[in-house]
């Protein structure tokens, strides 16, 4: 049986009109909808109803349904932070009652986001020692959402707060290598080959393909045959067709011919 109907054979076991249950609460029409199934109520409205028809709340929810105590203080932290008012939405956190299987990730979440907003606030304003207080009251979290994200800015803005823990925080960070090569890619689509090199050259792992082959492409641009050979064999396995026809133009220009002969035929079969 489904809440409205629950809610309904409750009424008429307690043999109330439905004006009589909606009191000055809910409108008789509202009331009307629940019952038909056409709108569900508010956890507020449920309580209210519970309560005047002498039932639990979890009589009318559905079979293996999880009431959360914390259903007002999400709401008015989820309005809070969506209106921008930050230290509201910390003020009604305050109010939360771990555990909560229904909330406890969102509540982290919201937790892990006000503070981060409050630690740049504190920064911009000079307040680097209450930033870094901040930041490390909040630690680590392994929360679901966001997390690798929301760990590396809380990381980045603690470096900056407190530049004594700058070499224990870039040891904490992720590695940057494929945002690396995706900015070295595109510098190469626009010509920039010195900025693609340096963009290569700042990244921690220089032996997979995908690097060797940008950085072949880079030296190729720039007339480094030899090199740009060295960085297309080691690529030449993920990539064979790619490499093929560099390898072939490589070896065309350092004047070895056999070679240039063999990466010509591999293109054709």
């Amino acid at each position: 049986m489904d809440l409205g109907r629950r809610l309904k054979q409750a009424r008429l076991d307690a043999g109330l009109s439905q004006r009589q249950l909606c009191g000055t609460e809910i409108t008789r029409n509202m009331l009307s909808q629940i019952e038909n199934g056409n709108a569900r109520p508010s956890m507020d409205t449920l309580r209210y109803l519970a309560a005047r028809l002498n039932r639990p709340v979890s009589y009318f929810l559905e079979e293996n349904a999880v009431v959360s105590p914390n259903q007002t203080v999400m709401a008015q932290a989820r309005a809070a932070w969506k209106a921008g008012h930050i230290g509201e939405a910390q003020q009604a956190l305050k109010e939360y009652r771990p555990p909560d299987p229904v909330f406890d990730l969102e509540k982290e979440l919201l937790e892990t986001l006000t503070t981060l907003w409050a630690a740049r606030d504190a920064m911009a304003g000079g307040r680097q020692r209450y930033a870094a207080e901040l930041l490390e009251k909040l630690g680590k979290r392994e929360n679901g959402y966001c997390a690798a994200e929301l760990e590396r800015e809380r990381l980045l803005l603690l470096a900056k707060a407190r530049p004594t823990l700058r070499r224990e925080v870039c040891r904490a960070l992720p590695g940057l290598d494929d945002e690396l090569c995706l900015r070295a890619a595109d510098a190469l689509e626009r010509g920039d080959t010195a900025r693609s090199a340096a963009l290569l050259d700042a990244a921690e792992e220089q032996e997979n393909p995908e690097w060797n082959f940008l950085r072949g492409e880079v030296y190729l641009a720039g007339h480094q045959y030899a090199q740009a050979a060295q960085c297309y064999h080691r690529a030449e396995e993920a990539y064979p067709d790619r490499t093929a026809a560099r390898l072939e133009q490589c070896y065309r220009e350092l004047e070895d011919y056999k070679q240039a002969y063999f990466y010509a035929c591999k293109q054709k079969k």
